[in-house]
């Protein structure tokens, strides 16, 4: 998730307006800095902010992804015989989860930074996410 940026001027002529738009606009981010300035008659308001509407929008998707790699992983450890952390460890499923990786090149990256070894699985588990992106945005 990304910061984005957004000016406000609150001249003194329309303070009560601009205020009021200033407000409603900061009721619906999560406020990472604020910084002001005052010149030419009028307050600067520069807002650094994440959007909530997309933070929760990627949280779901997180989840989503989560869910459908442990019911993944509970069928494949069956068929294997082996237990869920070892066909894809808990804490694999939460970055998977959270970088939503398409590629097997990409979830290779990630499970390599994880200082582990890449996964006979990855194109099983490329296809969950690709899937479950697939649902999401139909």
């Amino acid at each position: 998730m990304s910061t984005e940026i957004r000016t406000f001027s609150i001249p003194d002529a329309a303070a009560e307006e601009a205020q009021v738009q200033l407000s409603a606009f900061l009721r619906t981010v999560e406020v990472q800095r604020i910084e002001t300035a005052y010149a030419d008659g009028a307050w600067r308001v520069l807002v650094l902010f994440t959007d909530l509407r997309r933070k929760e929008e990627s949280q779901q998707i997180e989840a989503a992804i989560a869910a459908a790699l442990n019911g993944w992983r509970d069928r494949a450890a069956a068929q294997a015989g082996l237990s869920r952390e070892a066909v894809l460890p808990d804490d694999l499923v939460s970055e998977i989860a959270r970088f939503a990786p398409t590629t097997e090149h990409e979830l290779s990256i990630i499970i390599n930074a994880r200082g582990q070894a890449s996964s006979p699985y990855g194109g099983e588990i490329v296809q969950v996410v690709r899937s479950t992106l697939d649902l999401l945005i139909d």
